[in-house]
């Protein structure tokens, strides 16, 4: 193989390669999507509409929500992560902030209560966990076939103030600042 012809092998591949970059361009909507880590929701946008119903009966609304700080912790029994991080949630957020206003609400998919009690006993978790029946709030927030461990900020004028999803320390580091500031705004 000559020099010219040796060059020339490598042509489709770049083209093709220039193809993909060029195709995508003049569309960043897509790229965003894609970005979004299965959310239908961003942040600064109104938590869609929910009232759930924890184990010991007590329902919690958005309205009812409004005017107080509270993170939506998207949870299910099978979900290893989701165990991962309950304690996380519980020592760190819970027990850090619930003396502050901040309501810490587990909203379990789509499963039966003594399954969600089961998990509750499990984990040792203290905040309220709710059932959400058919899945009705995750599919409010997250794009079909989403994995479940999440959790949504949401601030006291019932929007969206932050976004996680699966259990990095990082973002968890993160989602404590953003609470922090939420419950605390003049520090």
């Amino acid at each position: 193989m000559t020099a010219n012809t040796h060059n020339l092998a490598y042509w489709p591949a770049i083209m093709l390669l220039l193809g993909g970059l060029f195709a995508n361009s003049g569309s960043s909507e897509v790229a965003a999507q894609d970005d979004n880590r299965g959310y239908k929701v961003q942040v600064g946008d109104p938590v869609p509409d929910f009232a759930l119903t924890d184990l010991q009966g007590k329902t919690w609304s958005k309205a009812s929500l409004l005017g107080s700080v509270y993170v939506l912790q998207f949870t299910a029994s099978w979900c290893s992560v989701c165990r991962k991080e309950m304690p996380h949630l519980e020592r760190r957020v819970w027990q850090a902030f619930k003396d502050d206003g901040l309501t810490l609400l587990g909203v379990d998919l789509d499963e039966p209560a003594p399954k969600v009690q089961g998990l509750v006993d499990d984990t040792g978790v203290t905040y309220p966990i709710c059932l959400d029946p058919g899945g009705a709030l995750f599919s409010a927030v997250t794009k079909p076939k989403a994995g479940v461990t999440r959790n949504v900020v949401v601030n006291k004028e019932g929007r969206i103030a932050f976004l996680t999803r699966l259990f990095d320390e990082a973002e968890f580091e993160s989602m404590i600042a953003a609470i922090e500031t939420l419950t605390h705004p003049s520090k």
